[in-house]
């Protein structure tokens, strides 16, 4: 229980804050689950019953058009997962979740949680906050999609989400982006040779990236 506990109070720190009590409560129906590189989490066709809360590795989801995979959306350390539209209906998902990484994932099942949701409102606020953070970041890449052009999304991605430049296949990321990996190639070629090409300086020590770099490899 002890480090269930421990996970929803970093989901707590992350999404919305919990008394103690809540935070106790949360952990009592959290699930831990380990996935081997390649598992697949959920299929199409399944019910998404859980939302998974990822403690270590990295998992995607996507969904084929047209015979080809489409990658959905990445998750990583810190970072909630889950079908929304199948969760919410309990009905089928058309996408497809893996893991891309060896991962260990925390599940919070659908019917405890709705369970919790009519008797504490802390739990009900926090999960609101989930939706609510979900709902932006589709928001935010399917903005991305519609009015930047592909250099423009690649470095966005590069700026907000670099985990996922240095961690995930480049044909996931190139899907992701909606470019052929071809052009993704181009892309990052033509974003090294611009970053050379600019006055070198130290690094800001309040860079978030360069922040999260420099602690990784401490």
């Amino acid at each position: 229980m002890d480090r269930r506990r421990d996970i929803a109070r970093e989901i707590s720190r992350i999404y919305c804050t919990l008394t103690p009590p809540a935070v106790q409560i949360l952990g009592s129906i959290l699930v831990p689950m380990k996935f081997q590189k390649g598992d697949t989490i959920l299929q199409e066709g399944q019910v998404c019953r859980n939302l998974y809360f990822v403690e270590k590795g990295m998992v995607r989801q996507y969904y084929y058009k047209n015979k080809k995979d489409v990658t959905e959306h990445f998750s990583f350390e810190g970072r909630i997962v889950f079908c929304i539209e199948s969760f919410l209906k309990q009905e089928p998902s058309r996408l497809i979740v893996e893991a891309l990484e060896n991962s260990k994932v925390y599940a919070i099942p659908y019917d405890d949680l709705n369970n919790l949701l009519v008797r504490n409102q802390e739990i009900d606020m926090l999960y609101r906050k989930i939706l609510e953070h979900v709902a932006i970041s589709s928001q935010e890449h399917a903005d991305s999609q519609r009015f930047e052009n592909a250099t423009e999304r690649y470095e966005r991605l590069l700026r907000e989400k670099p985990e996922i430049i240095l961690r995930a296949p480049m044909v996931h990321i190139a899907s992701f982006l909606q470019m052929t990996p071809e052009t993704l190639s181009r892309v990052r070629n033509g974003s090294v040779q611009n970053a050379s090409k600019q006055p070198h300086s130290p690094k800001d020590q309040n860079d978030a990236w360069w922040t999260h770099a420099t602690n990784e490899k401490t």
